[in-house]
């Protein structure tokens, strides 16, 4: 008999068949143990536990993040690296943080070929990937992150390129899934869904930081600003002199000389009196705790009095202010702006019809995260997106339709239970009315 896996694959084949598709790259189901064919990284850090379990209402599997607050990573070697330069490529998988997602990652790495010898189980952080995709959430964090790696064939170097206007997280608890389609055309597009969040442009500065190519010039490093150049675009008048009337010493406030006390202001009554309510306590050791004081509370005549204790004259501008005299400013004859260093040719400047991805070789997930219960499923690569919108339509509509079929039920519930307490509230309080009104008679 042939297992689930083997079962979803031909369905899947002859659905492809249907639409004239071409099966996929690769498509992992977790419809069968991962064991064996993932493998774990071996690195003492990660010690969070992956499990292979169904998702919380359904009987279809993922690979599970079991624990809170772990490392997680796995690694999948694909059977032959996939090239990312002259045809369409989609990438895609589903997530469902089924405990919420307050702080951690939920992306894939889509690992490039490492050198001879390297070993799946030191899989690790620093494992150079071509390709980072999916869920990220922490504090202000909130994208699904698209990042590619991309070498600089002047330099020889890595450089990571950040899509700048990335989708935010779907804040809830159902099942949703990520879409990536690379273009031969240098387009790239992000799918929450299925439904397009955002679209970019791989040699376009305007879409990603920093650019895939860099500006022709630079500052010149080894510039520097000649001694005598002035950046001030105003300076104190030279030849200003302090006017004769001008005095510094003069008081920002003076006293209101014209003011009068108020009528009815009270001379003789403190603002404060001790409390006479107030009683000595009875454990209250002199010797030990010192004489014993009433507290103060304000003096209840000051309340409608206009004031109460000494009066005293207040205080009023004075006009004769001036502050410290300073010179005007005026135009400077000897500004030459803002000094800036010379640009020079960029030394790793290149040009480029189309980036130059390196393979992916292997899927990876690598994350930390505070909460568990982070499921992922259906991780496919495609040359077609007709492949990624028939495997989404099969695998992911009927599970979210049927998560959200049971929220709006959760709801509605809720709403009821919630407008049934009202009612038990409305009700006794009429009960009571009624009782009081009959005691009164």
């Amino acid at each position: 008999m042939m297992g689930g896996r083997a079962v979803l694959l031909l369905v899947i084949s002859a659905l492809f068949a249907q639409i004239g598709a071409s099966d996929p790259l690769f498509h992992e189901s977790f419809n069968e143990s991962f064991d064996g064919s993932w493998i774990v990284s071996g690195k003492e850090e990660y010690k969070g536990v992956w499990k292979h379990a169904k998702s919380d209402g359904h009987e279809d599997y993922g690979l599970l993040v079991s624990e809170p607050a772990r490392k997680y990573a796995i690694i999948k070697e694909l059977d032959h690296p996939v090239i990312l330069k002259d045809e369409t490529v989609v990438l895609q998988f589903e997530v469902r943080l089924q405990n919420g997602l307050e702080c951690g990652g939920a992306y894939i790495k889509y690992i490039r070929p490492q050198a001879t010898g390297w070993n799946a189980k030191d899989f690790d952080n620093d494992t150079p990937y071509t390709i980072m995709f999916g869920p990220d959430k922490c504090g202000s964090t909130n994208k699904v992150h698209f990042i590619l790696k991309h070498k600089n064939p002047k330099t020889g170097k890595y450089v990571e390129h950040h899509l700048k206007s990335p989708p935010s997280v779907p804040y809830d608890k159902l099942s949703h899934v990520y879409t990536a389609i690379l273009k031969p055309d240098n387009e790239v597009r992000i799918l929450v869904d299925g439904v397009e969040k955002s679209k970019a442009n791989f040699l376009s500065a305007d879409d990603f930081e920093p650019a895939l190519i860099p500006s022709k010039t630079i500052p010149d490093p080894d510039d520097k600003k000649p001694e005598d150049w002035d950046e001030r675009a105003k300076i104190p008048d030279p030849v200003a002199v302090k006017p004769d009337d001008w005095d510094e010493d003069a008081p920002m406030e003076i006293v209101d000389e014209e003011a009068t006390k108020p009528e009815g202001w009270l001379d003789d009554e403190p603002e404060e009196i001790d409390d006479p309510e107030a009683a000595k306590p009875e454990d209250w050791d002199d010797e030990e705790d010192g004489e014993w004081e009433a507290p103060k509370m304000d003096n209840p005549k000051c309340e409608v009095a206009p004031g109460c204790g000494e009066w005293k004259k207040p205080m009023k501008d004075n006009p004769a202010y001036k502050g410290k005299w300073h010179a005007p400013l005026i135009d400077n004859p000897n500004y030459k702006g803002i000094w800036k260093p010379q640009e020079i040719p960029n030394p790793e400047y290149f040009e480029l019809d189309k980036p130059d991805f390196d393979p992916i070789a292997a899927i990876g997930i690598e994350i930390w995260t505070m909460q568990d219960g982070i499921l992922f499923d259906n991780i496919l690569i495609a040359d077609n997106e007709k492949v990624a919108t028939s495997v989404r339509e099969k695998t992911w509509k009927p599970k979210f339709d049927a998560e959200k079929e049971k929220q709006k039920a959760e709801e509605a519930a809720a709403g009821a239970s919630e407008g049934l307490s009202e009612i038990q509230v409305i009700h006794s309080s009429g009960v009571f009315q009624t009782l009081c009104l009959t005691f009164l008679q």
